[in-house]
């Protein structure tokens, strides 16, 4: 599911986190990318870890996703805050608190992202909603009714 965000929306961002700089930056891609948050993504995980050797058939998107929704989706403190921001959109300190708390969760499980991936991975979570952020990348269910093995 490849999602877009509109010029409005990285404007209105970007007036919500004026003071938190990694959004900034982290909007700055955005807009280079028309709004693309996998394009937006990949660039900036570069930009930061350098070029990976991947293969062909999983986009580092796709598994970084994956690995994430691991630790948010069971995550009552994070769904709580995501509750809130979006009872109150256009709070900075709620938005802000959202990507520090990913950064925070990430960093415990061991996942390398920084305030800036963050941010474009919270804005991702907003646009499509927690729920179906975490129904849309639930691992399939084999015809034996189990978890396909993790690769």
């Amino acid at each position: 599911m490849d999602i877009q965000l509109t010029a409005h929306e990285i404007d209105l961002t970007r007036d919500i986190l004026q003071d938190y700089e990694p959004a900034q930056h982290a909007l700055d891609e955005l807009e280079r990318h028309n709004g693309d948050i996998k394009n937006a993504f990949q660039d900036m995980w570069v930009e930061k870890h350098g070029l990976m050797a991947m293969p062909k058939k999983k986009s580092l998107w796709e598994v970084t996703l994956k690995v994430l929704r691991k630790e948010l989706c069971g995550d009552d403190g994070f769904r709580g805050q995501v509750s809130e921001y979006t009872k109150n959109p256009g709070s900075a300190p709620l938005l802000t608190g959202l990507i520090v708390s990913l950064v925070g969760i990430a960093g415990a499980n061991g996942i390398p992202i920084d305030p800036v991936i963050a941010t474009v991975i919270v804005l991702y979570i907003l646009k499509i909603s927690l729920n179906i952020f975490c129904e849309y990348t639930e691992p399939p269910i084999n015809n034996s009714g189990t978890l396909p093995p993790e690769n």
